[in-house]
Formats: C-alpha cells, structure tokens, sequence
C-alpha cells in the first residue's frame, strides 16, 4: 500500500516536473529592475564672522592709448586755442610781420593844379611790435613804402599849362618851366600803441615821412635855355595816425588807417640853382586811408 502510494507521488511529480520544463521552453520572461536615486544636499549653517570696516582703494583706471586715426583739425583747434590761452596769461617778447594794402591821399598844395583829385596808390610795410605791462597792450614800430600814380601831368611841350612860363634862381638865372605830374614815392617810419580787445585793435601813434616829387625846367646853358634839369621837393614831415585792426585768425589781421601830416617850407631844389617856386614859410597839409592786411611771421 505504502509502496503504490510512494509510486503514485513520484509520478505526480515527474509529470508535474515535465510539465513545467515543456512550458519554460516555450516562453521566455524578461524582469526589468528599476533603480531610483535620491541625492540629499546638506545644508550647513554657521554664524558670520564680524569683520571690521575698511575703505576700499581701487588703481585709477589708465587708459593707453595703442592704435587711434588722428584728428588734424582737432588737434590744430586744440593748439591754436592752448596758444591763444597762453597769450592772454603771458607777455610775449617780440613779434614780427609784414603788411600790404592801397589807400587814397590828398596833398592841398596842388589843390589849384588843374585835373588833380585823390591820388591812388599801394605800400607795404614791415613792423615789430612788443607787449607792454599787460598782454592786450602793445607797441609797434613799422617802416613803410608807398608808391602813388599821378592825377596831374603838366607837359608845356604839348599844351599850354598852369605853370608854363620863365622863373628866377635867387642869382638871377632864368628858368623855364618844362613838365610836372605828382606820380613820386613816400617813405614813412611809424611808432604806434595797440590796445586788443575780443580780435578788435584800435591804435594811434606818430609817423615821420619822406615825399619826393620833381618838376623839369629848362636851365641855361653857355647863356642858352637848352639844357633840362629836375628840380625836387624831398623833405621830411611829422604826422599822426588814427586807426583800427581786426584779428581774422590768429596771424592775420585787417587794418584801416588814416594819417595826416604837415609839410612846412616846400621847396623845389637843385645844387645847382638856389630856386623857390613857392611863397617863403608856406605850409600845406597832406591826408591819406588805406585799408591792409597783416600777417604775423613769427615771434622770439
């Protein structure tokens, strides 16, 4: 009995067993195992350390220039205002320069010649001027040329004219009177006081001019009127000047001027003859306006 029931148990099993084995090669099964991580952060937590106050020093930033596209113009503002900056905090030494421009003159000892007017002319002029006790304060020495054209032309070949007949040496030579135009050349030498104020420069000062003017005469000759000669007014006359400058730029300047001045004792001479053909202790007036422009060569 116990020997069928031990049998039946073991067949039971074995087919139990074959089963299972027959079931596991038909059908595979696949386990996924899934993980999860968690990560904690600790947080510490301290009390703050008192640290006592003090100021901050940072490096002053440098800014180095390497590589920049220069501005000409910028720099040349730049300079001409540093220049003109330094001009009116200091007196300069000497500055010098050269000035050129045309005027108008009027001479009243022609005044009766027939045909005069204004005469018209150009000069040039070079001058030094220095600062005095304040920079807006200066002194100016020129000398000057002046070539003026003539407005009278007396010939007594041609035509009959205003001084055509015979005049008389103090030793009574006799003198014919033969041709005269006012066309002559002026030298003048001036000192004059400029005060500037915003590019504006009024002045005054004295000159001293030279005129030369000639007349013709024809002068005896083995006791024949055949020879001609020029006999010259060259004297030296004191004068004033009145005017105005304006400062275009910083070295160049427009000028209008006018000058007056006496002539005492005109006369007409020659080495030769001790003659007069105006009245003894005579004096007369010259007046001229130019307007010029100045430049400013260079200062040391």
């Amino acid at each position: 009995m116990f020997l069928k029931k031990s049998v039946l148990l073991f067949l039971i099993a074995f087919i139990q067993f074959s089963l299972a084995q027959k079931q596991r090669k038909k059908k595979v099964d696949t386990i996924y195992v899934y993980e999860k991580v968690v990560v904690y952060d600790t947080v510490y937590f301290s009390k703050a350390i008192p640290l006592a106050k003090k100021e901050i020093i940072l490096p002053r930033p440098e800014i180095r220039e390497t590589k920049c596209i220069r501005n000409r113009y910028q720099e040349e503002k730049d300079r001409e205002a540093a220049i003109t900056k330094a001009r009116s905090r200091k007196i300069r030494t000497f500055e010098f320069g050269i000035e050129a421009g045309a005027g108008l003159k009027n001479s009243n000892w022609m005044k009766d010649l027939p045909g005069n007017r204004q005469q018209a002319g150009v000069y040039g002029r070079l001058w030094i001027s220095k600062d005095l006790f304040i920079p807006q304060l200066s002194v100016m020495l020129s000398a000057g040329f002046y070539q003026w054209n003539s407005t009278s032309d007396l010939d007594a070949n041609r035509e009959e004219t205003y001084l055509d007949g015979f005049y008389f040496s103090r030793n009574n030579e006799p003198l014919l009177f033969q041709k005269f135009n006012n066309k002559h050349a002026e030298y003048a030498l001036q000192l004059k006081m400029l005060y500037e104020w915003k590019n504006i420069r009024p002045f005054a000062g004295v000159l001293v001019n030279r005129n030369t003017y000639k007349m013709q005469f024809l002068v005896p000759e083995n006791n024949v009127l055949k020879r001609p000669e020029d006999f010259t007014a060259d004297q030296t006359n004191i004068g004033f000047a009145l005017g105005i400058q304006y400062r275009v730029f910083r070295r160049i300047l427009l000028s209008l001027e006018y000058q007056q001045y006496t002539m005492d004792n005109v006369s007409l001479k020659n080495s030769r003859f001790d003659f007069d053909i105006f009245k003894t202790n005579n004096t007369f007036a010259e007046r001229k306006i130019g307007l010029g422009i100045s430049y400013s060569i260079s200062r040391f």
